[in-house]
């Protein structure tokens, strides 16, 4: 499998931007206003909930590409069915403060299992950043060898700044973008930068080897489809100032 036409002239710029509703977010009227004010502030495609419904009502509402997110290979299936242009297994954070983490066995296993069940569709599949980084980049390069199409990465969530201001939006964005590095430089698929970034972190992600980014929290907690927008748009425009590099498609 490929990526699919929908996002490929997005990677092949290294300027694609993914909004994250939230892999636990049900709640209908708050994820449309997430996906409306995507659209408006030019995002690439969206990320939700993989519930059959949620992608019923936002495709109805949207034109973007449409990701579900799961970590339960089965639910991937009706989300499809339903019209999601695309799958990822992640966006692994809700449930880190649960208590509940997710080892490389269990991501590859995943993978695999999601694979049997939809062996065409676009793949993504996060590391989860509490592997050592050496055990990030030997589990993306097996998940690509079982069929992930995009890796994405993670780590923003559970960083602790200790610095205001710009400084303390890098020290936020650092495990990512390392993350990012070094995954980058070791599969031949498109890389997505996800998980604390900001319009400040965003230009270095790309500069990191990653074709696109994924935010979420920086978007889907502002209280306002017109604050959402403003915080897309100024995504999209810094993306459009990153320096890009050889794109993975």
């Amino acid at each position: 499998m490929t990526i699919t036409p929908l996002l490929q002239p997005a990677f092949s710029k290294c300027c694609a931007l993914k909004i994250i509703s939230g892999l636990n977010n049900f709640n209908a009227q708050q994820v449309l206003m997430i996906v409306k004010a995507a659209e408006q502030g030019g995002a690439t495609f969206v990320d939700i909930a993989a519930d059959a419904s949620l992608v019923q009502a936002v495709r109805q509402a949207t034109h973007l590409p449409i990701c579900v997110s799961a970590v339960k290979p089965e639910r991937f299936v009706a989300a499809v069915e339903a019209g999601a242009d695309l799958i990822e297994i992640g966006n692994f954070d809700s449930f880190y403060a649960q208590g509940q983490y997710f080892g490389a066995a269990e991501v590859l296993a995943l993978t695999q299992q999601t694979r049997s069940l939809l062996p065409e569709i676009t793949l993504s599949v996060t590391v989860p950043h509490t592997l050592e980084l050496d055990q990030q980049v030997q589990l993306a390069e097996a998940l690509v060898k079982a069929g992930a199409d995009i890796i994405q990465t993670e780590g923003g969530t559970s960083s602790s700044p200790s610095h205001p201001g710009v400084l303390g939006l890098i020290e936020k964005a650092a495990p990512t973008l390392a993350a990012a590095y070094e995954i980058s430089r070791s599969v031949t698929v498109p890389v997505l930068c996800a998980s604390g970034l900001s319009n400040v972190t965003a230009p270095m992600a790309i500069a990191a080897g990653a074709a696109g980014i994924g935010v979420g929290s920086a978007i889907n907690q502002l209280n306002s489809e017109l604050a959402m927008i403003a915080a897309v748009r100024s995504l999209v425009e810094a993306l459009a100032q990153s320096p890009v590099t050889a794109p993975k498609i």
